[in-house]
């Protein structure tokens, strides 16, 4: 499946790989985009929309194995040899997939907020509950879908993150599709060791991505390195994106 997707260069070196970032769960291309803006200096960003997310294609499936031939499919679409790879949560298990289908294609990778691990943690039920009563209160606009889910939801922020796949009264994601994987999306299939530089960003608030999670992180990727983002939570990205980025820069030695 080739994916919705936006290439963008700006003044970076055009011979320089360029740099794919992939969303999370609920997410869309423009999740990563505080990221993209902040890299296209340097080099050229490739930001994805995943299948069953934004404008991209929906399908029953949905694994790690096809959501990774997603990216290549992609990268294959756009003529791309080899990028450098940034994930979030979700995107960041598509990353570390994408490290055993293709390691050929990756330059290094960035994972944030996740490990290889299977959580066998349903952390998404409130969400899901809260996307089902907007869809059945029937309204059209963010504004009317906020104050629907705010009686279920209490965290502000993830409110308005749902809410920039709400389009005119529809879900830019595959609600049906997304819960009955939830299980697959949350889980893990180890992935062969992958020998080159991988970089593990967490927030210090989150629980996605701590040191119960290390032996199983070095097995898949001996050659990682950690940084931590204090005072963040899960979407580190957006909570804190300068430190993100400065970590981000220096890995990719930018």
């Amino acid at each position: 499946m080739i994916l919705n997707a936006r290439l963008e260069t700006e003044q970076s070196a055009p011979d320089a790989p360029p740099i794919l970032l992939i969303h999370g769960l609920f997410g869309s291309l423009d999740n990563l985009g505080v990221l993209a803006r902040g890299l296209r200096d340097a080099r050229p960003t490739l930001q994805v929309d995943v299948r069953n997310h934004g404008l991209s294609a929906r399908s029953d499936e949905m694994n790690y194995a096809a959501m990774a031939q997603d990216i290549v499919d992609t990268l294959d679409a756009h003529g791309l040899d080899r990028v450098g790879v940034i994930g979030h949560s979700m995107g960041g298990k598509i990353a570390m997939t994408l490290s055993a289908i293709a390691p050929e294609r990756i330059e290094k990778l960035v994972m944030i907020d996740i490990a290889p691990v299977d959580y066998q943690t349903r952390r998404h039920d409130e969400i899901f509950a809260a996307i089902r009563a907007v869809s059945a209160a029937g309204v059209t606009r963010r504004g009317e879908a906020a104050e629907v889910m705010r009686t279920l939801l209490e965290e502000e922020g993830v409110i308005q993150f749902i809410l920039k796949s709400f389009q005119d009264g529809e879900w830019r994601f595959n609600v049906p599709v997304l819960w009955d994987n939830y299980a697959t999306i949350s889980g893990w299939n180890e992935v062969p060791a992958w020998p080159h530089p991988a970089l593990f960003i967490r927030g210090s608030e989150s629980p996605y991505l701590d040191n119960q999670h290390r032996d199983a992180l070095l097995r898949q990727f001996p050659q990682a390195h950690a940084h931590v983002i204090s005072g963040a939570g899960h979407w580190v990205h957006a909570e804190k994106p300068e430190a993100v980025l400065r970590a981000v820069r220096r890995f990719f030695v930018l």
